[in-house]
């Protein structure tokens, strides 16, 4: 009898099993797929010698996606004030009067959904350079929020002065495409090669194929998105070294790195001690600030399972939110109710102990609660990517 029961109990978890699969299956598939070494380079050959064209030359043939990407926060992360000058959302009348620039200094914006920085033209260590304004906007204070670029782990590189502050090592790598590898401004957004690489090869000829991160080993993948959504050192920092051993010269991109290069080559990652806060981290791991989803994520058990950002977010449709349609939807393909990976409940509110339709109920408020901010006066907006609290 004793037997019997066991068998029937074998027999009904894989039923469930079963049952569950094609709703687990197509989020897991990453798990078959050979696993590639960190320091292997991907990139297609055809790319070694490429250069980059640009957005709208993919849009030649790319029509949707660019589309797509085009209403996205991505493409509007620098804009041209002169251009448009609809792009300023800052009450530039309220504008302190210890403020280091005005609106006719500035040339591009920087952001526009949580806060706004103002990119000023400035003759930097001998060469032609861009500042950031001693003032930025807080869009949900709807006021002038003072700025300090130096209070960042590079402050000791820099002097203590915007005007003497390079926007070229601290934030053009991630907010330019083509500069992180090249140190020219290509485009002003993280455009389509940004995380393909330069595509001019492709373009002349579609057989010559472009770095699609989809394809690489889960790891590999999610480097795309590291290369900016985790915070670092300069890779040049060794032992004990400070930021002053880098004066004028510390970068917080990784220099160098373009899609399908092993991102591990390029990158330091933030360090973070169990029990320490740190200008990044609470001393719960969580993040403190912005831009630190990949610091967290790598210790969490869906990215050593294999689980994506793409799996989560659309990398040409991104709002800044996950691509899930109306509540818990997004969760739910993979942890439907009484599945094996749980959660075990038969439903929500046996889960959560709230009304389903209630906040209470959401996935993201327990397993994803906001810690962090993007500007020091603001509320929390940051959700963590830890997953497990």
């Amino acid at each position: 009898m004793k037997k019997l029961l066991v068998f029937i109990a074998i027999v009904a978890i894989g039923l469930i099993a079963w049952l569950n699969m094609p709703k687990i299956a197509p989020y897991y598939k990453q798990l078959t797929k050979e696993r590639v070494g960190l320091n292997l380079d991907l990139q297609p050959l055809s790319q070694k010698d490429a250069h980059f064209v640009g957005s709208k030359k993919c849009k030649e043939c790319h029509n949707e996606e660019y589309h797509d990407w085009h209403k996205s926060q991505h493409s509007k992360m620098i804009q041209d004030i002169k251009s448009d000058p609809s792009v300023v959302v800052a009450d530039f009348k309220s504008l302190p009067t210890d403020a280091d620039f005005t609106l006719k200094d500035a040339v591009y914006t920087v952001g526009s959904k949580f806060k706004q920085r103002y990119m000023i033209p400035a003759k930097i260590n001998g060469k032609d350079d861009f500042r950031l304004g001693n003032y930025q906007w807080n869009t949900q204070t709807g006021k002038w929020q003072h700025f300090k670029p130096y209070k960042y782990w590079y402050h000791d590189s820099y002097p203590h002065d915007n005007k003497q502050f390079p926007t070229s090592n601290t934030c053009d790598g991630c907010h330019f495409t083509g500069y992180m590898s090249t140190e020219k401004r290509v485009e002003r957004a993280i455009a389509c090669e940004a995380c393909h690489g330069a595509g001019s090869n492709h373009a002349k000829d579609s057989d010559n194929p472009i770095y699609k991160a989809s394809l690489s080993d889960p790891i590999r993948t999610n480097e795309v998105c590291l290369q900016c959504h985790m915070r670092n050192r300069d890779k040049r920092l060794d032992g004990n070294d400070t930021a002053k051993s880098l004066w004028m010269k510390a970068k917080d991109y990784p220099a160098g790195y373009e899609a399908g290069k092993p991102l591990i080559d390029y990158k330091k990652m933030a360090p973070f001690e169990l029990g320490k806060e740190t200008k990044e981290f609470w001393a719960n791991g969580s993040a403190k600030k912005n831009r630190t989803q990949g610091n967290e994520y790598i210790h969490d058990t869906m990215y050593q399972h294999g689980i994506t950002c793409i799996n989560c977010h659309n990398p040409h449709k991104l709002t800044n939110t996950a691509k899930k349609p109306e509540g818990n939807g997004a969760c739910l393909k993979c942890h439907s109710f009484g599945s094996v990976i749980g959660p075990h409940q038969k439903s929500l509110e046996a889960h959560t102990h709230h009304k389903a339709n209630s906040k209470g109920s959401l996935c993201i408020e327990c397993h994803m609660p906001k810690t962090g901010k993007h500007t020091g006066k603001s509320p929390l907006t940051v959700r963590t990517h830890r997953f497990k609290l």
